[in-house]
């Protein structure tokens, strides 16, 4: 019965002096005894330590979404809300200069601080208009390639931008709207107009055809007739009684009788 009593206070000095951490897939462990950070980091698997004198903190190498709702500015001054996800991790190999530098906190501190940065850049290149009617993956890549360059080197990798919307205010975008409309009938317009000259073109191409077939027609129809009324002529002198002579120029047919 005394056995037990020394074996429960054995079991809670154990359970007081070690504790165990646990280092699960996708993340790596950063130990730290006395104020001093191992140099290695920890893979995943369980590891003991002394709750009194050493601590591990587990730091995600997963990739992870951070969300974030911006105002923006564009290029004319005016002011656009945005909804931006950004997709990142880690490097594991990292994780340690991480921690140091930055602490637990660092996706604030380094991730989310140049974002908003780059963003509010790239966005304010843009006019309210190009920022509504651009293509997404324009903006989404001009971000990511700066981002990427101003974390890339300080142990994160920038996996992928998001834009998943802009938002301008009713009065902006009601004025870009009508804007974009009338560019947008202004090109119809041009277009119908390139299309009636093409079709004057045609037309016109057409009437000139049908003019010189109808001269041809004419001329030929004019020489026809002409003979006719020549062969008309010789004809009454042919069937008149009174003498006569008959000079031509032996182009025209000869009539001797009208039967």
């Amino acid at each position: 019965m005394k056995t037990t009593p020394r074996l429960l206070l054995a079991g809670t000095i154990s359970v007081l002096t070690f504790s165990c951490a646990i280092v699960r897939p996708g993340e790596v462990g950063i130990k730290q005894k006395l104020g001093k950070i191992k140099s290695d980091h920890l893979a995943q698997g369980a590891y003991v330590f002394n709750p009194f004198t050493a601590t591990v903190k587990k730091i995600p190498t997963r990739t992870v979404e951070a969300y974030n709702e911006l105002d923006v500015p564009t290029k004319e001054g005016l002011t656009v809300k945005s909804e931006i996800s950004l997709l990142y991790h880690v490097k594991p190999e990292a994780a340690r200069d991480v921690y140091t530098k930055y602490g637990m906190n660092y996706q604030e501190v380094i991730v989310e601080t140049n974002f908003r940065s780059v963003a509010r850049h790239i966005c304010g290149l843009y006019y309210a208009k190009e920022l509504f009617a651009v293509d997404r993956k324009k903006i989404e890549k001009e971000i990511f390639d700066e981002l990427a360059t101003g974390i890339t080197d300080k142990g994160f990798v920038l996996d992928a931008v998001l834009l998943k919307s802009i938002t301008m205010p009713p009065q902006i975008f009601q004025a870009v709207e009508n804007k974009l409309k009338s560019e947008q009938e202004s090109l119809q317009m041009e277009y119908v107009i390139s299309k009636q000259k093409k079709e004057a073109e045609r037309m016109q191409i057409e009437a000139e055809a049908i003019k010189n077939y109808n001269k041809t027609v004419s001329e030929s129809l004019s020489e026809m007739m002409v003979k006719w009324n020549s062969v008309q002529v010789l004809k009454g002198l042919v069937t008149s009684n009174n003498s006569k002579v008959i000079i031509t120029d032996g182009k025209s047919p000869m009539i001797l009788s009208d039967k």
